[in-house]
Order: C-alpha cells, then sequence, then structure tokens
C-alpha cells in the first residue's frame, strides 16, 4: 500500500487542520494507522494511532484533547483533526500503517507516506 498526506498548510495559533492520509494499491482496513510529526532538528515522534476498524485509539500526551484521528476504510483514508494549534506543533506530518495496533515508534512501522508541512504562527 502507498500512503499519501495532505492538508498541510500555515495557521494562526489557536486554528485548526483536518490532515488526510489517502492510501492507494491495498485496503487500509487491515491495517492500523499512525500519525507522526518531526520537528526540524528534532526526531521524528508519536502523534496519533487508530485501530483496523477504528474502534480503538491512542494519542500522545502533548496533543490529548486537542487531536482526533479517525479513518473511513470505504474511502481507504485516515485524517487527523487538529484544533488548538500551538507553534510547537510545527513540523511534517507522516502517516503509517502496520498490521499491529498500538504502536509508538516510529521503527515500528513499516509503511510510510511522504510528509506534509504544518505551521502555526504565533
Amino acid at each position: 500500500v502507498q500512503l499519501q498526506a495532505s492538508g498541510g498548510g500555515l495557521v494562526q495559533a489557536g486554528g485548526s487542520l483536518r490532515l488526510s492520509c489517502a492510501a492507494s494499491g491495498d485496503t487500509i482496513g487491515g491495517y492500523a494507522m499512525g500519525w507522526f510529526r518531526q520537528a526540524p532538528g528534532k526526531e521524528r515522534e508519536f502523534v496519533a494511532t487508530i485501530s483496523w476498524g477504528g474502534t480503538y485509539t491512542a494519542y500522545a500526551v502533548s496533543v490529548q484533547g486537542r487531536f482526533t484521528i479517525t479513518r473511513d476504510n470505504a474511502k481507504n483514508t485516515v485524517y487527523l483533526q487538529m484544533s488548538s494549534l500551538k507553534p510547537e506543533d510545527t513540523a511534517v506530518y507522516y502517516c503509517a500503517a502496520d498490521q499491529r495496533f498500538g504502536l509508538t515508534r516510529p521503527k515500528e512501522y513499516h509503511l510510510w507516506g511522504q510528509g506534509t508541512q504544518v505551521t502555526v504562527s504565533s
């Protein structure tokens, strides 16, 4: 499966953005999906993950209550709704897939999409 993230952009602090991760080549129904982000000079970090059917989710503490991960398997797409954005949310955001749920380390995911830049101005 190939993954393509989109929806990034420039937004003011307090604003919202919705990222999308569209899959092709295979259905995502058999994969747990994750979002990660990487700021300049920092390591890639976990943001959120969602189980195969969307029943279970998990979030990094830093985004809990502000970000929501969802998926639409019929559209082969995963979303990350980001609200109350802060300048420290500025990063390139990546989507990833793996057959196992609950993974939070980048090296555990074996499928990655290209990133989309999110910039939050103060």
